[in-house]
């Protein structure tokens, strides 16, 4: 079964709404203290990345407002460079950019239904 943009976007969309919510009771230290919620948001960076390599390029570029280079970037480094990761950088990605992503995947993703 093949996924569709509007497919990916969703699956973006999903991961960046557990981003948000797997740090949304923590602090900075705690993130940087905990294994475990550090490689839950790993994992949500990384479906985020790897479903927006995957929107075709006229999707892309007909939303030029969505950072595709950086969120694809973003996976690369966690999953080919894992060792050398800022764990800062990755705090601030999802306090401050994923909450960004939300709002604009939710004005191209359908409305869910009740």
């Amino acid at each position: 079964m093949q996924h569709d943009d509007t497919a990916y976007l969703l699956d973006m969309l999903v991961a960046a709404r557990d981003a948000v919510s797997y740090v949304s009771e923590l602090t900075q230290q705690q993130f940087e203290q905990s294994r475990l919620h550090q490689d839950a948001v790993f994992k949500t960076l990384e479906v985020i990345g790897e479903a927006a390599g995957r929107v075709t390029d006229q999707t892309r570029s007909r939303h030029p407002e969505m950072p595709w280079v950086q969120i694809i970037g973003m996976r690369n480094r966690l999953v080919h460079a894992y060792f050398d990761v800022d764990l800062r950088k990755v705090w601030d990605t999802a306090q401050n950019d994923i909450p960004r992503l939300i709002a604009l995947l939710e004005s191209l993703v359908p409305p869910e239904k009740p």
